[in-house]
């Protein structure tokens, strides 16, 4: 699940890193600093290498400034914004995937930690799920050509770039491509399966006990329901 997520968004990434390299105007100098710049930035932002906080500062950095003047520097701008968001929504999406909580939820570490009441792990499923959903929202949002070519809108900017911009950028996003979504909907669909299994056990206190590293049930028919419910995580 989070190989698949962090593909997803590796993929969105180079898509918008490959529009960038179409973007020529007749300004070769402006054009070069404009080709550095991203060829820098989205060098950085590489999610399978992992992002720590010290590069999340030199992609913010690079993307708060202007290196170009003009018309390009609007563009550039335009550019900019969009990629800071887009990169602020996908930050967010691989920080709450890599959270080993997640996978920790339904360990006999957290049964013990957290049981019989869970009522913390149920909190944070609750939060998490939140905010995936949020986080699915806006990169909805951010993958429609209408959401992209509002970065550039009234900015007083000649419509030969406006032109450039749309052709070769906005019009390469991609809205009807879910993936990223669908996957995003996976995941939550585990917690969704998690806070049922935490549920069960809370549910039915005398129903099981942990001996050692295992969960042991005294209720043949709770056993069933927990095993069934583990199993569908696949």
């Amino acid at each position: 699940m989070k190989k698949k997520i962090i593909i997803i968004i590796l993929v969105i990434v180079a898509i918008i890193a490959a529009v960038f390299g179409y973007m020529v105007i007749s300004d070769m100098q402006q054009e070069d600093k404009l080709d550095k710049e991203f060829t820098e930035v989205f060098d950085l932002m590489n999610f399978d290498k992992g992002i720590d906080d010290t590069t999340k500062d030199e992609i913010n950095k690079k993307l708060d400034r202007t290196v170009t003047k003009g018309d390009y520097a609007v563009v550039e701008k335009a550019l900019k914004s969009y990629l800071k968001d887009f990169f602020g929504n996908a930050s967010e999406i691989m920080d709450t995937i890599n959270d080993d909580t997640i996978t920790n939820l339904l360990t006999v570490e957290n049964y013990k930690s957290d049981g019989k009441d869970f009522t913390e792990s149920k909190e944070y499923i609750s939060s998490t799920r939140q905010k995936l959903e949020d986080c699915k929202e806006k990169l909805s949002e951010l993958l429609t050509k209408e959401k992209v070519m509002s970065y550039i809108e009234n900015k007083n900017l000649d419509s030969y770039y406006v032109d450039i911009y749309e052709k070769e950028f906005a019009d390469e996003i991609d809205s009807e491509d879910h993936s990223a979504q669908d996957s995003i909907d996976e995941l939550v669909q585990l917690l969704n399966t998690s806070e049922d299994i935490l549920n069960l056990l809370s549910d039915n206190q005398s129903s099981w006990e942990i001996d050692g590293d295992s969960i042991v049930f005294t209720n043949e028919g709770i056993k069933n329901k927990y095993d069934e419910l583990v199993d569908s995580i696949g």
